[in-house]
């Protein structure tokens, strides 16, 4: 019995098939029901009434004469329903002096039967009616919350990967351990430090992992994590080979929802060169101490060891900045993970208690969790210069004047905007979209420094800096964009840390201190700088300073890119490391009815690509174990030179500018996508292909 529908949309009103064999009873219900507003279909039998059952199926009414000649070919259909489904019955008994042995021809008692004898009223039958149209559509209302409850799960996942992503790219030991000491969680990081798989240190007691000794020694601040105290100290760890290792560890505890610490956090910072630094800078210090005293010919030893100290210095500084974004990242996503976790575990509660009112609510609590994460990974690459960049030329006097519009809509009529551009065109290549999200993030640090209004310049301008002008710009002529406010200003201890990852002014929940850093970050990977005059209480004035460029050539005459059949069974070659990711893509790209293969890195990749099996299109992760997405992508051209190529990429260490990663007929998309860009980016692509096949 199909009886899905095809979707998650609810049916209001299913129709109510009808089955009384005898005269006119099948039109004498049918115009009770029809007069109530109600969808009616009569079958003739039973047998007819196994075929006619569909998606739209509401409630069955047959009468007792009706099931007489056996029920065997409905049952059979009835067995077909999905789990959530029990379409229910309403046998209309025959009258008590005709009534036949409560043995013979009844509907089985596997059914949902609702048995009512007659005569009946018209008021009583829909009365019946009705009630087993709201019992049906409550079963509606059940699945389409079993399926946002699994999308939502299937979005946690992906959340899951880009958490992973970030923790083990992060050189610092980070894990989770639970209230029986044990752990849930741990990074690449232990892998390193400790000698042994991630997925041998994951449900071992801390005892086991780092040993008898560390483990009574460490026991104390444990149990105030586990009080839910933060506890911050300085230990050591040696290393296998016995050399010296110093380190910083942070325990931060989790609340559960009762307020008490579920378990903690472990941050594990390797501050050995800062130590070693330290102990030599003093050492240093007596001696020069002594030097000086007794013999002012040796100031130049004096001055090598002032430069060591220095050092020392800078190495120590280095590591309070790791430290300082570690726990900043620590804090935003532990926020995240809990409106994730919190609000799928009451999802969770409900649904055993039964209760489904009001599931909608959390499980989009849990998708902007979710959403917050993709954003503040996108942040942090942006930070650390590691975003795909697709610089293009443009002229910063129209990009600039564009964006009037959107600052005027998210600025607020309390903020007027003036423009002063450049008489002369500035031409410069930048990425567009990156660039726009930098300027819109200055407009808004500068509407925050005016909280009662006030004006927003923004400008342009060519500007020649001479040698030893500036000390963090480089000698050259430049392309400046300014955005200037006359707002509160900044103080110098401000300025100087205005662009340190996770260092804000703002109140606690109005900003996440990324947004200054993150065009820091854009500015130097796009080759350009950044500077800031501020003065308190007379506003700020923040400058782009932007390498020119070559005005774009003459755009060529656009070819319409042949027609795509999608579809039509295209095949399709995956390469993709990651289970999740790799299992989401083959179910979208098999939906739109391509051919997909998948295999998990390059080596599983290359004989498909060198045999002569017929591949239209092959789309691999830049990020792969042994042989990344690009290096697959030359070998692949090698012997199928025209093969369409579509890379995706969530950390792009090995594609930063686009244009130089990128030959003809390959293309780029970030992740996280959403599934219709993707699907998109693939047509797209395979029309490129077909279109080279041609030419």
């Amino acid at each position: 019995m199909p009886v899905d529908g095809g979707g998650a949309g609810v049916v209001h009103a299913g129709v109510v098939h009808i089955v009384a064999p005898f005269g006119r009873d099948a039109d004498s219900i049918a115009a009770v029901l029809d007069s109530a507003g109600l969808s009616t279909a009569v079958s003739p039998s039973l047998p007819a009434l196994a075929e006619a059952l569909d998606a739209q199926a509401g409630a069955v009414l047959v009468t007792e004469e009706a099931v007489a000649s056996g029920t065997d070919a409905l049952v059979e259909v009835l067995a077909q329903q999905p789990a959530w489904s029990d379409l229910p019955f309403i046998l209309l008994r025959s009258p008590r002096a005709h009534r036949r042995s409560p043995a013979e021809g009844l509907l089985p008692r596997t059914l949902n039967v609702i048995e009512l004898d007659r005569p009946l009223g018209s008021i009583s039958l829909l009365s019946a009616v009705q009630g087993a149209l709201r019992a049906r559509q409550k079963q509606y209302v059940v699945r389409d919350q079993m399926q946002a409850l699994a999308d939502s799960r299937a979005a946690l996942a992906r959340s899951d990967a880009e958490l992973r992503l970030i923790a083990d790219a992060m050189p610092v030991l980070i894990a989770f351990i639970d209230r029986s000491l044990h752990y849930r969680f741990a990074n690449k990081a232990y892998e390193a430090w400790f000698e042994r798989p991630v997925g041998q240190v994951i449900g071992q007691h801390v005892s086991a992992v780092i040993g008898a000794e560390a483990w009574e020694i460490r026991k104390p601040a444990m149990a105030r994590a586990l009080a839910g105290r933060e506890t911050l100290f300085e230990s050591r760890l040696p290393r296998r080979d016995g050399r010296r290792r110093d380190i910083e560890v942070r325990y931060s505890p989790r609340f559960g929802a009762d307020g008490i610490a579920d378990g903690f956090h472990v941050f594990v910072t390797d501050i050995t060169a800062s130590k070693v630094a330290l102990e030599v800078s003093r050492q240093h210090a007596q001696q020069l101490e002594v030097m000086v005293a007794q013999r002012t010919r040796e100031l130049e030893a004096q001055m090598a060891a002032r430069e060591a100290s220095e050092a020392a210095l800078r190495q120590s500084q280095k590591m309070e900045a790791i430290g300082q974004l570690t726990g900043g990242i620590a804090h935003d996503f532990n926020n995240m993970l809990t409106g994730i976790l919190s609000a799928l575990d009451i999802v969770r509660l409900r649904l055993e208690k039964g209760r489904y009112d009001d599931l909608e609510r959390f499980l989009d609590t849990a998708t902007a969790s979710s959403q917050r994460a993709a954003s503040l990974t996108q942040r942090l690459l942006a930070f650390s210069r590691r975003q795909s960049l697709d610089s293009k030329p443009v002229e910063l006097n129209e990009l600039v004047g564009s964006l009037q519009h959107l600052l005027r809509s998210t600025l607020g009529e309390t903020v007027h905007i003036q423009t002063r551009l450049a008489d002369d065109p500035l031409h410069a290549a930048l990425d567009t979209n990156q660039f726009e999200s930098a300027v819109l993030n200055l407009a808004i640090n500068a509407r925050d420094a005016m909280p009662n209004g006030g004006q927003l310049e923004l400008s342009t301008s060519l500007v020649r800096v001479g040698e030893g002008v500036s000390a963090t710009i480089p000698a050259g002529v430049y392309a400046v964009v300014g955005v200037a406010d006359t707002g509160t200003g900044m103080p110098p201890e401000v300025v100087e840390r205005a662009f340190e990852p996770f260092f804000t002014t703002k109140p606690i929940g109005k900003g996440t201190g990324l947004g200054m850093s993150m065009v820091y970050g854009f500015m130097q990977q796009s080759g350009g700088h950044i500077a800031i005059d501020s003065v308190p209480g007379q506003g700020t004035t923040i400058s782009l300073y932007i390498p020119l460029a070559e005005p774009a050539a003459e755009p060529d005459t656009v070819v319409s890119a042949a027609e795509v059949s999608l579809g039509a069974g295209q095949s399709i070659l995956v390469v993709e490391d990651d289970e999740q990711v790799r299992m989401l893509v083959t179910v979208v790209l098999e939906d739109l009815g391509y051919q997909v293969e998948v295999v998990g890195d390059a080596n599983g990749a290359i004989p498909i690509l060198q045999s002569s099996r017929g591949i239209d299109l092959l789309i691999t992760d830049v990020g792969l174990p042994g042989l990344n997405g690009r290096q697959l992508a030359e070998i692949a051209r090698q012997s199928r030179p025209t093969l369409p190529v579509l890379f995706m990429t969530g950390y792009a260490e090995k594609a930063q500018e686009r244009a130089s990663f990128l030959e003809a007929g390959m293309a780029m998309i970030a992740k996280p996508f959403l599934l219709d860009e993707f699907s998109a980016a693939v047509r797209k692509a395979l029309a490129d292909g077909q279109e080279a096949n041609v030419a």
